[in-house]
């Protein structure tokens, strides 16, 4: 090792569109929601993560809360490579040390990805003060958090369901052999039950009460063995204007949820029609397996499973699946040729 190597630090980072989590020396170093609070007369971000999430809804006129990706992408460039590079700083806080070091950095990306959509992750990464980017794959990388020995000649399919899009992918042989990306899934699903509760109760809540909502009763099926109590919802009152709270039950949530999750039921059908057959053979023995944010919904393996006839397994720890995966990626980046330079 070098003199310079002993100055390059190596960091994996999930870049998703619900939340950051960054990996350094084996260890999530940073899990932070991915919104910034940017300051609209100087254009400096005061507030990242669980901070910036505390004054979403709730910032005065000087001040605005932007979520620098969307769809899985980056859809605002300066708010991306300043949240990088404030995450960054939350690794020095935990990891104490004398000098800046520079950064080796591996980001996992939608595998639906564009080209110009991936020089923006490339470009906020070298802004934020990375040496050397790689980026890899998200199926990949959450195939690989998942414990799944991805250059055996055997067929995987890997659902990540995240906060952007829906990734379905078909593994074998350290590569994708087909693929199927819709942006359904967790936005998605809080934006569901935002307009149920409009419509159905004629009251008003922000993002962040719908994405608790579905966090504590969400459910894919109107019927479970264990179901959750039904959770008070405080929200204004369209009609007077004022005020007020009603109780949720999850079955109103799975019937607000019914259409997006039948959109990914037909995503991960059409997934599978595009598998060749010797690797539907292996996936049919195998089954498929859930990650992403999306897995924890109550019920949504069995619903996914009575549709396509076969098991389902969910990852244990679904939310850093990915992360973790990334973070081996980085460990062994000279063994999997699917990194891209």
């Amino acid at each position: 090792m070098g003199l310079f190597d002993f100055f390059t630090k190596d960091i994996a980072i999930d870049l998703g569109t619900a939340n950051t989590l960054i990996i350094h020396n084996d260890e999530v170093v940073v899990d932070e929601p991915s919104i910034v609070t940017v300051d609209r007369q100087t254009n400096k971000i005061i507030a990242v993560g669980k901070r910036a999430m505390m004054m979403d809804g709730k910032v005065h006129e000087n001040l605005k809360t932007i979520r620098p990706l969307k769809d899985g992408v980056i859809a605002d460039f300066n708010a991306a490579e300043g949240m990088i590079r404030e995450m960054i700083k939350l690794i020095s806080e935990t990891k104490k040390s004398f000098f800046s070091p520079s950064w080796r950095m591996v980001i996992c990306i939608p595998s639906s990805i564009t080209e110009v959509e991936k020089r923006a992750v490339r470009d906020s990464a070298e802004q934020a003060g990375a040496k050397e980017v790689y980026m890899i794959h998200e199926p990949m990388a959450a195939a690989l958090g998942i414990g799944i020995d991805v250059e055996e000649p055997i067929g995987n399919m890997v659902v990540d369901i995240g906060g952007g899009t829906t990734g379905i992918s078909v593994i074998s042989l350290s590569g994708i052999v087909c693929d199927e990306s819709i942006r359904v899934a967790g936005d998605e699903f809080t934006a569901d039950v935002t307009e149920a509760m409009r419509r159905y109760h004629s009251l008003l809540i922000g993002e962040r009460t719908a994405e608790q909502i579905k966090i504590q009763v969400g459910s894919a099926l109107k019927e479970l063995d264990n179901p959750p109590d039904d959770v008070a919802v405080n929200g204004r009152d369209l009609v007077t204007g004022i005020p007020k709270q009603i109780s949720v039950s999850y079955t109103e949530i799975a019937d607000a949820l019914d259409k997006s999750i039948f959109k990914i039921e037909e995503a991960v059908l059409r997934a599978l029609e595009k598998t060749p057959p010797e690797l539907a053979s292996d996936i049919f023995r195998r089954g498929l397996y859930l990650t992403g944010g999306g897995a924890l919904l109550r019920g949504l393996d069995k619903r996914i499973a009575s549709k396509i006839k076969m098991p389902v397994h969910i990852a244990d720890d679904p939310l850093r699946s990915v992360v973790r995966g990334t973070g081996m990626a980085l460990k062994h980046i000279d063994k999997y040729p699917f990194l891209m330079q």
